[in-house]
């Protein structure tokens, strides 16, 4: 589930709710799954991976990740990314680009001490993305530190990420593939909408 706070009263953050509202009565199953695009400046390609969106607060949208992981390097070289939403069950995609930026140090420690303790913990003992021998190995590290961490500290490698979008489509799938792709663009403190061809 999202939580969504203090939404604010904009044309496209009320569509976005109300497809996920349609969604969730649906039984959308990991309805907070969001691919997340970023660019790497040092390789020069994209990456793409899911994460949970955990927040919508006001105009941010919050997730949480490992500082330290690939995705986060790429985050603080180049802030624009692009993020997707699709809902299999009402067929909606919703596309999103962004400038994103890490949440506060505040912020991740309240966030952190309310968690489940199992999850804190491998939190604290996953290195993101990094190799290890076996997955044996890793059960092993996660053990140690279920045992030995203080599970309601955060780490300062791990914390939220927030993104704030500047656009919007909204794809809605038909049997006819006549499919609706409804776009909002933010230009000069404006939103801007607009549809595109199927």
């Amino acid at each position: 589930m999202i939580t969504f706070d203090n939404l604010i009263q904009e044309t496209p953050y009320l569509i976005l709710k109300d497809k996920y509202d349609e969604a969730f009565k649906a039984k959308q199953k990991n309805i907070e799954a969001i691919s997340i695009s970023s660019y790497s400046s040092k390789k020069q390609e994209v990456n793409s991976r899911y994460v949970n969106l955990k927040f919508v607060n006001n105009n941010e949208f919050i997730f949480f990740s490992n500082y330290k992981s690939p995705k986060s390097m790429e985050f603080d070289s180049h802030k624009q990314i692009t993020a997707l939403i699709y809902w299999c069950n009402t067929n909606t995609q919703i596309r999103m680009k962004a400038l994103i930026t890490k949440t506060s140090k505040e912020y991740n420690q309240m966030y952190f001490a309310g968690r489940d303790s199992k999850k804190n913990a491998l939190a604290i003992c996953s290195e993101q993305s990094k190799t290890i021998d076996s997955y044996e190995e890793f059960q092993k590290k996660y053990e140690y530190s279920l045992k030995t961490n203080d599970l309601t500290k955060c780490p300062d490698y791990w914390g939220g990420f927030s993104f704030t979008p500047y656009y919007f489509e909204f794809w809605e799938g038909h049997e006819s593939r006549l499919n609706k792709r409804e776009f909002y663009e933010l230009k000069n403190g404006e939103w801007i909408k607009d549809f595109l061809q199927a």
